[in-house]
């Protein structure tokens, strides 16, 4: 995918051969789980002590205007961007963490 490499490929082309580059942000799968994943954004908000309609408008903002990618297309992405030894480090819900070196 294009938008996940275009800017990993900027990155690589500003670091040192070998430097290691670490990305860490939201991701979760993009396929027929993204509404469960969603609400599972929700709940957790509201089992946090947020009122409920803020958490709900909350999952719909990130549904409408997050573009998210999926861990896979992530790590895809930062392979196709010259990163090399790319291994995620890092999940927690819907963040993710991966490293990679230039």
């Amino acid at each position: 995918a294009e938008e996940g490499t275009r800017t990993p490929a900027a990155i690589r082309e500003r670091l040192k051969p070998g430097a290691p580059f670490v990305a860490a942000h939201g991701s979760y799968p993009q396929d027929e789980t993204r509404e469960k994943w969603l609400d599972r954004y929700a709940a957790f908000a509201i089992a946090s002590g947020a009122i409920p309609e803020q958490a709900y408008g909350a999952r719909d903002a990130v549904s409408a205007a997050v573009n998210m990618l999926s861990p896979e297309q992530d790590e895809a992405g930062l392979r196709a961007a010259g990163f090399h030894g790319v291994t995620p480090f890092y999940a927690a819900f819907t963040w993710r963490g991966w490293v990679g070196y230039a």
